[in-house]
């Protein structure tokens, strides 16, 4: 069910601290907007109150599309916690839409997924780990969930962590972690360097695999970043794929990432 704003603090920003709320701007004249409406409508029935629908009429309110940025309509704003998270502009068709809105809507837990991420900052393990096993039980598709629990869980459970970022495919948000992920789980759970292809560089790739093993992902990009100096495509190019990956589970402001990026870059074409 959708309605005409009239306060637009109360009925849209207010409110999306408690709900979602899906703005959309539209004008009498605009005939895409009369395709979109019904649409828009026929959806927010099927929501079932996980959001809800506003229409702000840009005619009768046009200090509010100066303010939001609304050039073209329609033009449909997604609003959480009184700010504008994603929005579309146009007249989608109604499968885009919905695709639109998998994407672009939180989480109803996502109140708990930040208390999990404080507490991983917090290095409070086990508590974040019982919060992230609550939401996937009540939520089993949520990425983020997936990708935070995996994280957690790489050094512990890697066949765990690869099974919980399975799923996450192509295009997702969370896809480079997840790949990083499916990367660096195998190298945890080998157990000798016979394991391992033989070759003079063999040794020294070894060494990173151990270092890995033991949490120091500055000591492992040293030896990996050394393999590719000497051997670049042994194991099927293995060590430029384990910086990578390692780079992304850090994260590219990690100072590690920092430090060893330019490093990395270098070897690969000495």
């Amino acid at each position: 069910m959708s309605y005409d704003v009239h306060d637009f603090e109360r009925e849209v920003i207010q409110r999306s601290y408690t709900v979602p709320v899906l703005v959309d701007f539209w004008a009498e004249w605009c005939m895409p907007c009369r395709i979109l409406s019904p649409v828009l409508e026929r959806l927010a029935q099927k929501a079932n109150g996980r959001w809800v629908l506003a229409k702000v009429n840009t005619e009768e309110h046009p200090e509010l599309a100066y303010r939001y940025g609304v050039r073209s309509i329609p033009n449909v704003k997604l609003f959480v916690d009184g700010e504008v998270i994603n929005e579309f502009v146009g007249a989608l068709p109604e499968h885009l839409i919905e695709r639109w809105l998998e994407q672009a809507l939180p989480s109803p837990h996502r109140k708990l997924l930040q208390q999990a991420e404080e507490l991983l900052q917090q290095h409070r393990i086990s508590e974040a780990q019982e919060v992230l096993e609550r939401v996937l039980a009540a939520e089993p598709h949520n990425e983020q969930a997936r990708v935070l629990l995996a994280r957690l869980l790489l050094f512990a459970e890697p066949d765990r962590a690869r099974e919980l970022v399975a799923p996450i495919e192509p295009g997702s948000p969370h896809e480079e972690v997840a790949e990083a992920i499916r990367t660096l789980a195998p190298l945890l759970q080998l157990r000798s360097e016979e394991e391992l292809p033989p070759d003079p560089v063999r040794p020294l790739f070894w060494s990173g695999v151990q270092a890995l093993q033991r949490g120091e992902f500055d000591t492992a990009l040293e030896h990996f970043i050394e393999v590719i100096r000497h051997h670049r495509y042994y194991n099927e190019d293995a060590a430029r794929r384990i910086c990578i990956a390692i780079f992304k589970f850090l994260g590219e402001e990690h100072p590690i990432t920092l430090r060893r990026r330019r490093e990395f870059s270098s070897a690969l074409y000495i």
